[in-house]
């Protein structure tokens, strides 16, 4: 697996790549079990490698680019409850602590991925309207993941 590059902030953040992706989970996926937050990681991941090795870009490219792309993870969407809570994340928090290292080993490439190759994920008790349809190739930790063809 490749090893995402973490030094630089995230243009305009101050954060970096990781804790971005650390972010991420924390508000997508942080009251989720352990193993849905690794299988969220991972579906992350390969988007970043789809990004690297086919040049889909449909998401950006980078980890941070590809966790804040638009319309793709809810809370990086300023209006959503999700970005209000992950703004006052309080210290200590021991879920973000998990978030953190997990975030940690997928950007180094030792995550595993139990999710088969899934590209979107989303809570078992959602379905947001791409998912209509769509047949998820895992559940894991009361999410769905879905490995859906790239336009």
């Amino acid at each position: 697996m490749s090893h995402i590059p973490l030094a630089a902030p995230v243009a305009g953040t101050g954060l970096s790549a990781q804790e971005v992706l650390a972010l991420t989970l924390w508000a997508e996926a942080g009251t989720h079990s352990v193993r849905a937050i690794e299988a969220l990681a991972a579906t992350i991941m390969n988007r970043v490698r789809l990004a690297e090795r086919e040049g889909v870009t449909h998401w950006g490219r980078g980890l941070a680019a590809i966790c804040r792309a638009p319309f793709q993870f809810s809370c990086w969407n300023r209006n959503h409850m999700r970005h209000m809570l992950m703004q006052a994340i309080p210290p200590g928090d021991p879920s973000m602590a998990v978030c953190r290292r997990i975030a940690a080993r997928a950007a180094a490439g030792a995550l595993a991925d139990p999710t088969g190759g899934a590209t979107h994920a989303h809570d078992a008790g959602e379905l947001p309207p791409w998912a209509v349809g769509e047949a998820p190739v895992a559940e894991i930790g009361g999410m769905l993941f879905y490995r859906l063809l790239v336009r």
